[in-house]
């Protein structure tokens, strides 16, 4: 019998600890991440045991009748224990949905974890997807490096590399989350797509205070003068590219392709995986076709990020593929 909770403070140190025996949790999951921005969400995380013993999470986040997963986060889904098999797999994702339909929570939004994020075979939910003939929303592409079998940097990269390398630029690991905020993220993407970035300075300060093992801010000056910069997110398997923007000095000068030369072939060579993110809008249904070339051009190609939408009340189903 599988026992579903609702996550209560008193129960923050049990559920980070489990993170780090799952297959496929991250700092990003960790409570301290989740609840930075707590007052623009009502959580609804749910806890699931097994003979008293934790065995799954949910990180999610409720709108009226509907359970997000998360809301606040880029990727996010059921994380379970790493000998977690296929067959607890269902009864874990059964009493789950059972849980929110006796609850009145009809349906359930469900953003999946990329593979390239777990460290054993994870796609458990692909198959309950099927089942459930859940309804596949929302497909993004996230272009990334296999650094094991890493392909060779297009030609006009290299161009901008070595352009770069004759104005004899300063890639600095400093950290200094405000300056790039201040001086390139946030003037940039006002100016070329009229928002502001997710996460405001204060707030990135905050995270890279609470996680300073996987938060990182790599920027890259002409002198004195900041002109391109990229806010890492780390995991252990996977170096995410969270934030990228230079001023037109950076774009024009090939400071981006410098500074990325060395993030994915010195700073972070030894990850399995250097994500650049996606390049998509309007859910998945766009593709900036500028941004992929430029994130392909570093040897970058396609896994796919899904997100679900999941009637609550087919749990039942799962019955008829549940050995008991």
């Amino acid at each position: 019998m599988i026992e579903v909770k609702k996550y209560r403070n008193e129960l923050k140190e049990d559920w980070n600890s489990f993170l780090n025996e799952s297959k496929n949790g991250t700092f990003m999951f960790q409570r301290e991440f989740i609840e930075y921005h707590k007052k623009k969400f009502v959580d609804y995380s749910l806890m699931l045991y097994k003979n008293d013993k934790l065995i799954g999470l949910l990180p999610a986040n409720i709108d009226g009748k509907i359970l997000n997963s998360h809301g606040g986060l880029t990727y996010g889904g059921l994380i379970v224990e790493k000998n977690i098999k296929l067959n607890e797999y269902l009864k874990i994702f059964k009493s789950m949905l059972s849980f929110l339909d006796k609850n009145g929570i009809s349906e359930l939004n469900y953003k999946s974890i990329p593979i390239f994020y777990t460290s054993v075979p994870s796609q458990e939910e692909e198959y309950v997807f099927f089942l459930l003939e859940a309804n596949n929303y929302r497909v993004d592409t996230s272009i990334t490096v296999k650094n094991n079998h890493r392909l060779s940097f297009q030609n006009r990269r290299k161009r901008g590399i070595n352009k770069a390398k004759k104005n004899n630029f300063t890639i600095n690991l400093d950290n200094d989350f405000k300056l790039f905020w201040d001086k390139i993220l946030s003037p940039n993407l006002y100016e070329r797509f009229g928002k502001k970035p997710v996460h405001n300075s204060n707030e990135i300060e905050l995270l890279s205070l609470n996680f300073p093992k996987n938060i990182h801010q790599i920027n890259i000056f002409d002198g004195d003068n900041i002109i391109a910069g990229c806010t890492v997110f780390e995991t252990k398997l996977v170096c995410h590219a969270q934030y990228i923007s230079a001023n037109d000095y950076g774009r024009k000068s090939g400071a981006l392709d410098l500074l990325f030369e060395f993030l994915i072939n010195d700073l972070f060579k030894n990850k399995e995986f250097f994500d650049f993110g996606i390049c998509n809008e309007e859910d998945g249904r766009y593709i900036n076709h500028g941004l992929l070339d430029w994130k392909e051009g570093f040897g970058g190609r396609t896994y796919v990020h899904k997100f679900y939408n999941i009637t609550t009340s087919k749990h039942q189903i799962l019955e008829k593929v549940i050995k008991n």
